[in-house]
């Protein structure tokens, strides 16, 4: 419990000061450059490739229950609320844990086990502003843009799937999810991205900076990043849920 605690208000530290960084000396423009480059340009392609086929899954297994019904002109709603409430955040979310977050850890670790960052505090450098404060930023910034294009390829691979495989009228697809699905869905689903992109890059971070043991502790600390900010993630999920919406 201890040993909890200690984390908990190690990882919050860093957290503060980064913030600190970004308001008070910020680092280099290109820092931030780089960060959301990595963060956000290079994970598009996974993020479109995952939604499409999520929003696709959720026509394909609603079509067969609403059929019942001859309520198929409802898909497009279940899809937009489904992707814009909590499938887009979250989704997005885990897909940038894996690839970015446990990449941070791995950066941060090794530069930790080879001495690099002792020789930035050496240098009268502070690591926290040069390696955790670009990382923090563009979190806060990539999240909810990969969520707004994560929402609108599932919204396409639902309208594919419902049009094209099951012949539902695609006028009527978009009319019904325009008159049921409020801009609020959407954008509460953005709220929840920032606060993720926070949890993705305080954990991460922490991991990096404290990390020991050698190489064997740089990927135990990138397993324990990965699993932590993902399951962090799902429980805040839930409040959050209930507290938007």
């Amino acid at each position: 419990m201890v040993k909890l605690l200690e984390s908990i208000g190690n990882a919050t530290i860093i957290t503060l000061k980064a913030f600190y960084f970004l308001f008070r000396k910020p680092p280099k423009l290109r820092h931030f450059i780089d960060q959301i480059s990595y963060l956000g340009a290079e994970t598009i392609p996974v993020v479109i490739v995952t939604s499409l086929f999520t929003g696709g899954v959720i026509a394909l297994q609603t079509y067969s229950t609403f059929s019942r019904f001859n309520a198929e002109s409802m898909i497009g709603i279940v899809v937009a609320l489904s992707m814009g409430r909590e499938l887009g955040p979250v989704l997005t979310a885990l897909m940038v844990v894996a690839r970015v977050g446990s990449a941070m850890t791995a950066n941060i670790g090794t530069m930790r086990i080879s001495e690099q960052i002792d020789a930035l505090e050496v240098m009268a450098v502070d690591p926290v502003r040069y390696l955790v404060t670009p990382r923090l930023f563009a979190a806060l910034v990539g999240l909810p843009v990969l969520t707004f294009i994560s929402d609108l390829s599932g919204i396409f691979g639902g309208w594919l799937v419902a049009t094209k495989l099951f012949g539902v009228n695609p006028d009527v697809y978009w009319q019904k999810m325009i008159d049921f699905t409020e801009l609020y869905d959407i954008i509460g689903g953005i709220y929840k991205s920032i606060f993720f992109g926070l949890i993705i890059a305080s954990v991460s971070c922490y991991f990096g900076f404290y990390t020991k043991g050698g190489t064997k502790g740089v990927g135990r600390a990138t397993t324990n990043s990965v699993v932590t900010s993902s399951m962090l993630i799902l429980i805040s999920d839930y409040f959050l849920t209930a507290i938007i919406f």
